[in-house]
């Protein structure tokens, strides 16, 4: 266990190497996390590296040369690499293989901004060697990882800050260690904690090849940001000692910060890449980022369905090779590439099928995309499929349609299909009349739809039944707007008339009979349903008249009101008796000009009242009608 603190030293000095080490080391890869958050995705990381190469005249011939960073080759007939890959959520970003050389450099691994998620920048280096280095990104985002390396050396004989660890209150009175390996002993160096409040705690150094762990029962005062520090001392044998530290809460491996350095003064930064991803109006588009294709090609990684326009050199030399690569010249350069967003549009329109014909309409909503329009209508829209729903509209019916396709750059369509419901009626009045007297007939085209319909009535005459009037009429009807053509037509015998409704090829008939008193009969026919025809008779009595309705029907109908207007307001209907099926309910109900059967099936149903009234005989015979 941590013993007592002590107070913390000063505050550290000069630049503390990370460091890739290429054989015999425990930890071949060096691995650090970066996390973006959605608030911060696309702000610039900036992300630099100091002395990426092995520099060979870092440490030569057993001594240090000027500016020693604590490079060291130690076979130097043989090659060394060290390898930088920066990758995150979709693949590789970037990538960059260092040789060596005889300086130390300051360059720019990445400089743009990448969209959320968590990204892994892994150094490995190849040979019989030791690279340090040094990285930095911009704030907020931050190097991050729970086992990483440091080369401490003699040149710095000051405390050198190795990582910054962030205990939580979660933490309390649970431990966590610090492992450091390979320290060389305390003569080599002396490593520290230093508690939030600036006491320190001192660490156990470990020896050569080994590993030393201390660790600590967390508790409240300790809750905050502790440091880990590390200092050559006087008594060093060697220039340089590369130590790998991790941290542990429990027995997993928990992350702290790394990274952060100040180039040597008048250092400039030796190759940086900055690139641009922007929209046709030169804004930057939001989650766009690039990625580097070993260390002279770069391509755009762009928010799904994005479309190239363009790719540009704006600074520095390279080859244009698409809208999407560009190949460049290491070097201080800027590129810029410029995507559209994906876009099309989608129409939508509405017609009226009827019978044969396609009628526009204009003004019918419908929802797409979590809007409400009315046809017709076009709307910019991402590709992909778009469920539209329409409105329904009395006196038709309906088929979902298919979701419109949106391609980009292009126009999906969608047109809503209302099927039209109407109903024609031919009633004869009178139905019975003496030989060759005149009837009217009137056929009546009613439709529910909320919109003008263009049509035209039409009437058959059998042999027998002649008229001096037009037999056809055009014209339009809609829903409360009824079409219709009365006709007067003397009948010289019993037959049946037709009505014809065209475009819609609805038919009706309507029957007429040549005999003694008074009556009228009515069929009705409604598309795509049930016929029924209702036939009035009068016949005189002691007490004034007898009516007989014969009602025949060929489905079976619910709520069928036959319409008997009484002829003027002194009349009285009086009991009603009905025969009919045995299977069919008989019980019929006066609702005023209405008797009202509540179920009926296919047969013929007879229904009788008295009728009392003071007009004249020839006006007691009103025309009927059906409804269901």
């Amino acid at each position: 266990m941590l013993l007592g603190a002590a107070p913390a030293h000063a505050q550290t000095g000069g630049i503390l190497p990370l460091v890739s080490v290429g054989q015999k080391w425990p930890q071949a890869q060096e691995t650090y996390v970066i996390q973006v958050s959605a608030q911060d995705a696309g702000k610039p990381l900036n992300l630099e590296v100091y002395s990426p190469t092995l520099n060979l005249a870092d440490y030569a011939d057993g001594r240090r040369g000027e500016g020693y960073f604590g490079d060291e080759l130690y076979k130097t007939n043989e090659p060394f690499e060290s390898t930088f890959t920066l990758s995150g959520p979709g693949g590789l970003v970037a990538e960059r293989r260092y040789g060596a050389n005889r300086a130390h450099t300051w360059e720019s691994l990445f400089a743009g901004g990448l969209s959320a998620g968590t990204y892994t920048l892994k150094v490995s280096s190849r040979g019989d060697g030791k690279n340090s280095f040094a990285l930095r990104v911009s704030a907020p985002f931050n190097l991050e990882t729970s086992d990483f390396s440091v080369n401490a050396r003699d040149t710095e004989q000051a405390p050198l800050l190795a990582a910054r660890l962030n205990v939580p209150a979660s933490w309390v009175s649970k431990t966590f260690s610090v492992l450091n390996y390979d320290l060389d002993g305390p003569r080599e160096a002396e490593t520290w904690l230093v508690r939030p409040g600036g006491a320190r705690v001192n660490l156990t150094p470990s020896d050569n090849g080994r590993t030393a762990t201390d660790r600590v029962t967390v508790t409240a005062d300790m809750v905050g940001e502790w440091q880990l520090f590390i200092r050559v001392l006087p008594t060093t044998r060697q220039y340089s000692n590369a130590v790998r530290y991790s941290f542990r809460l429990g027995d997993q491996p928990t992350p702290a910060r790394v990274g952060g350095f100040t180039p040597p003064e008048n250092l400039k930064i030796a190759n940086q890449l900055l690139v641009d991803v922007v929209d046709p109006q030169g804004r930057p588009v939001p989650g766009a980022s690039y990625a580097l294709i070993g260390e002279t090609v770069v391509r755009p990684v762009l928010p799904s369905g994005y479309v190239p326009v363009s790719s540009s050199i704006i600074q520095g030399t390279g080859n244009i090779v698409s809208p999407t690569e560009v190949r460049y010249q290491p070097g201080f350069n800027k590129i810029r590439f410029v995507v559209r967003p994906p876009e099309g549009q989608l129409t939508v329109d509405a017609v009226a099928v009827f019978g044969d014909q396609r009628l526009p309409l204009t003004g019918v909503s419908f929802e797409v995309a979590g809007r409400t329009l009315t046809t017709p209508a076009t709307l910019p829209l991402a590709p992909g499929d778009y469920p539209v729903k329409p409105s329904a509209l009395p006196g038709s019916t309906f088929v979902q349609p298919l979701p419109g396709r949106v391609p980009d750059a292009g126009t999906g369509r969608v047109t809503l299909e209302y099927r039209v419901q109407t109903e024609l009626t031919l009633a004869t009045s009178p139905d019975v009349l003496s030989a060759c007297d005149v009837t009217q007939l009137t056929a009546t085209a009613k439709t529910a739809f909320p919109f003008r319909l263009p049509g035209r009535l039409k009437l058959n005459l059998p042999t027998g039944w002649t008229s001096d009037y037009p037999l056809e009429i055009p014209g339009e009807f809609m829903q409360g707007q009824p079409l219709r053509l009365k006709v007067p037509v003397r009948v010289c015998r019993s037959d049946t008339a037709e009505a014809v409704l065209d475009p819609a090829g609805l038919r009706t008939t309507g029957q007429a009979r040549v005999r003694s008193p008074g009556g009228a009969n009515v069929t009705r026919s409604v598309q795509g349903g049930a016929r029924a025809n209702l036939a009035k008779s009068v016949e005189a009595s002691p007490q004034g008249y007898i009516v007989t309705l014969v009602l025949t029907v060929d489905g079976t109908l619910e709520n069928v009101r036959l319409i008997d207007p009484l002829p003027g307001a002194s009349a009285r209907r009086g009991a009603l008796s009905v025969q009919g099926p045995s299977l069919a309910n008989l019980n019929a109900r006066a609702d005023g000009d209405a008797i009202v059967l509540s179920r009926v099936i296919p047969g013929t149903y007879s229904l009788t009242y008295p009728l009392t009234t003071d007009v004249p005989a020839d006006q007691v015979v009103t025309a009927p009608d059906l409804d269901w």
